[in-house]
């Protein structure tokens, strides 16, 4: 195994964990829309790893479609809820059973926005799966039905979360390294 890069300061959940974890999650997803066509919605960037790894577990057929959003820093800070969608699904999802796909759950503003944006649209039934759940810093409460790791207040890096675009393709999921994170 190589040296971990300067960006990891601890390996919160090794590759393994986290393979195994989106099995358990895949089988559930699997079990709940036996029978029914699902359609899986990314949110770029990154979801990407996260759904790649899920849908080849999910044992059902899966239509898999994604979108990606721009969050604005607002008077009231990063976190204020001002958020649109950047680039949208590429087919209609009305009359569908939709999960959307998230890499993490942090404040709660980004995926009720999506969450409603969606539901709007006229699905079956509307879902959400997250690698990540940091319930922490929840401001808005959100409906999360299948995640595979709930985490503490850390700046995490791996399985397409990032740090300036980095990390992303790190196989395990593990805490920034604070001394990178002031510079």
């Amino acid at each position: 195994m190589s040296a971990q890069p300067p960006g990891v300061e601890r390996i919160l959940f090794t590759e393994e964990q986290v393979s195994q974890r989106i099995q358990e999650v895949a089988a559930e997803i699997s079990a709940k829309y036996r029978g029914r066509e699902l359609k899986l919605v990314g949110v770029l960037k990154g979801s990407i790893f996260f759904l790649t790894a899920l849908a080849r577990a999910i044992e059902i057929p899966v239509k898999i479609d994604f979108l990606s959003i721009s969050s604005f820093s607002g008077k009231k800070g990063p976190s204020s809820g001002l958020v649109r969608i950047a680039k949208d699904l590429d087919e209609s999802i009305e009359g569908e059973d939709v999960l959307l796909v998230e890499d993490i759950v942090d404040t709660g503003f980004t995926i009720r926005y999506l969450l409603q944006t969606l539901a709007g649209r006229g699905p079956n039934s509307m879902g959400l799966c997250t690698l990540l759940d940091r319930t922490s810093r929840r401001i808005v409460q959100v409906p999360v039905d299948f995640r595979c790791f709930e985490i503490g207040d850390h700046f995490v890096i791996g399985c397409g979360l990032d740090y300036k675009q980095l990390y992303r393709n790190l196989g395990y999921i593990a805490v920034m390294n604070p001394q990178i994170l002031e510079r």
